[in-house]
């Protein structure tokens, strides 16, 4: 076997694996983008929450486009999600600085990825670049051969 055979072989298999690297990023950033839109929601209803007096009425989303009608107890606190399942009422404008915090580690984390996709995307380019070279100089040594080969017998 040719070394351009063995550089074929090994390109082809590090480009799928960088294929599904890629994959796998792109799925994580649409987790994260997911993650900052469910966020960005709740951070506006906290803030649409203090110009709300007590008893105005609301529509609270219960899944699957579904409402039921409720109406405000207090403004003043928030039952926020720590993680893990654990809960905490805080005043409205520490919860509002919870949410706030988290879609910013998320941003980051969006950005980091993000990052690291186009470092493979690139790496995915060179890699196919190289790939169609190798790939031109075998289809060549094969026609080449072909063409001695039809020579020969003759």
């Amino acid at each position: 076997m040719s070394s351009d055979d063995e550089t074929f072989r090994r390109l082809l298999t590090e480009l799928r694996y960088l294929e599904s690297t890629a994959e796998a990023l792109q799925n994580r950033i649409n987790l994260v983008r997911a993650a900052i839109a469910e966020l960005a929601f709740a951070s506006a209803t906290i803030d649409g929450l203090g110009a709300e007096k007590k008893s105005a009425p609301l529509l609270v989303p219960i899944g699957g486009g579904s409402f039921i009608k409720a109406k405000v107890a207090t403004a003043e606190t928030i039952v926020v999600g720590m993680g893990a399942g654990v809960s905490v009422e805080k005043p409205r404008k520490e919860a509002a600085e919870i949410v706030g915090n988290r879609v910013s580690e998320l941003e980051k984390s969006r950005e980091t990825l993000q990052s690291q996709l186009n470092q493979i995307l690139e790496r995915m380019n060179s890699s196919r670049q190289q790939l169609d070279e190798v790939s031109l100089r075998l289809a060549s040594r094969r026609q080449d051969a072909s063409v001695r080969k039809t020579e020969g017998g003759t």
